[in-house]
């Protein structure tokens, strides 16, 4: 009982695709097959009846997506009109269309809609045999077509699912990555304001000139904290971190991660040779955006050098303009050879880029491949 209430209560999935131009196309074949059909077929009686009924119901083809339970039930009940009227099931070839939107119930449907709809196809299954239309045989055929036709919709359907479960968790882990890296830079500013406000008092009464720069540098410190908490804000307000994983509370997570001026560590005189180009002043960029920066090249360079095919060198390079910082990483590989360059991976670097009010694009270009990120200096929208 409980495996069909969970059937029953499956959703459907999200998104479906909007009707695109290969869904005219399909419908025009149809109906061209169809008409092939009536002209060719001069031994078929009521030829004419088939072909209305295949014009009238392969639009039905055009909703298959949205509207998976309406488009089988109205395609399964009207076709047992004119088989009535003609005392025999069908016989033209193009009514084979109907096996698309028995797909698409599965692939597209909701649990109840899967359950109506394969009650509505058992149905007309059943009346053609009690009319006579349908001998046992024909019907073990048809099951074991129907079958086949539905365990494909399935199977691409959960394989959909799985895929966007694991994109959803590459962006999650983004986001943790990425929360846990502010956590650490608020951590180390505070820590900082701590030290100096001691030093300050330390010394107010024997130098003032030093408490006054401690007060300097605890103010500096203090809005560069407040900038990186209000990026942290809404990083956890996008998905809030699980308890447990925030990054943990010791002395060494205060730390700051790597920053802008970190990416040229990626320099590498090996083949593929890594040049490293940074224009500007890497000290304008906030710890969140260099932290990202440097984590966005980093795995852009990983990439190339696992999927890029004969590739000798890697450029990346990073400008900090006036609002702010443009990284772009070309390597010379070609084509990828490998789907996983524009992955998972990619995913990430998009999400974190996202979170912090910028954008990402990668793709092939006339020598390889090219990733290239714009964010803003603070990391705000």
């Amino acid at each position: 009982m409980s495996a069909i209430r969970s059937v029953w209560d499956e959703p459907r999935p999200a998104d479906p695709p909007v009707r695109v131009w290969r869904d005219w196309v399909l419908v025009a074949v149809v109906v061209a097959g169809a008409v092939i059909e009536a002209v060719t077929r001069t031994d078929v009686q009521g030829r004419w009846l088939e072909l209305a009924t295949v014009v009238v119901l392969a639009p039905t083809l055009l909703c298959r997506r949205t509207h998976p339970l309406t488009t089988v039930a109205v395609a399964f009940v009207a076709s047992t009109a004119p088989a009535l009227v003609l005392g025999r099931d069908l016989a033209f070839a193009s009514n084979i269309f109907m096996l698309v939107l028995a797909y698409a119930l599965f692939r597209w449907g909701s649990g109840r809609a899967i359950v109506l709809g394969v009650a509505v196809v058992l149905a007309k299954m059943g009346t053609n045999v009690a009319l006579g239309f349908l001998t046992l045989a024909d019907v073990g055929i048809g099951c074991l077509i129907l079958g086949s036709t539905f365990a494909l919709g399935l199977a691409l359907r959960y394989r959909s699912g799985a895929r966007r479960r694991e994109r959803e968790q590459v962006v999650l882990l983004e986001r943790e990555r990425l929360a846990r890296d502010l956590h650490d830079v608020v951590g180390h500013h505070i820590s900082a304001v701590a030290v100096r406000a001691q030093a300050g008092l330390a010394v107010s009464q024997t130098d003032p000139g030093a408490a006054a720069e401690s007060l300097r540098v605890i103010e500096e410190q203090a809005s560069r904290a407040l900038a990186e908490m209000r990026t942290l804000v809404r990083v956890l307000r996008s998905d809030e971190l699980r308890p447990g994983e925030d990054g943990g509370d010791g002395a060494d997570e205060l730390a700051p991660g790597p920053t802008l001026a970190d990416v040229e560590r990626l320099a590498d005189p090996t083949v593929p040779h890594v040049g490293v180009d940074l224009e500007g002043d890497p000290a304008r960029v906030s710890a969140a955006v260099g932290g990202a920066v440097h984590r966005i090249a980093q795995e852009s360079v990983t990439n190339a050098r696992r999927h890029a095919r004969g590739a000798t060198r890697i450029a990346v390079r990073v400008t900090v303009g006036e609002t702010s910082v443009r990284l772009r990483v070309s390597d010379d590989g070609g084509a990828p050879v490998s789907p996983t360059r524009a992955g998972y991976g990619l995913a990430g670097m998009r999400e974190r880029a996202a979170l912090l009010g910028g954008t990402l694009d990668a793709g092939p270009d006339a020598a390889g491949w090219t990733v290239e990120a714009n964010l803003p200096l603070t990391g705000a929208v």
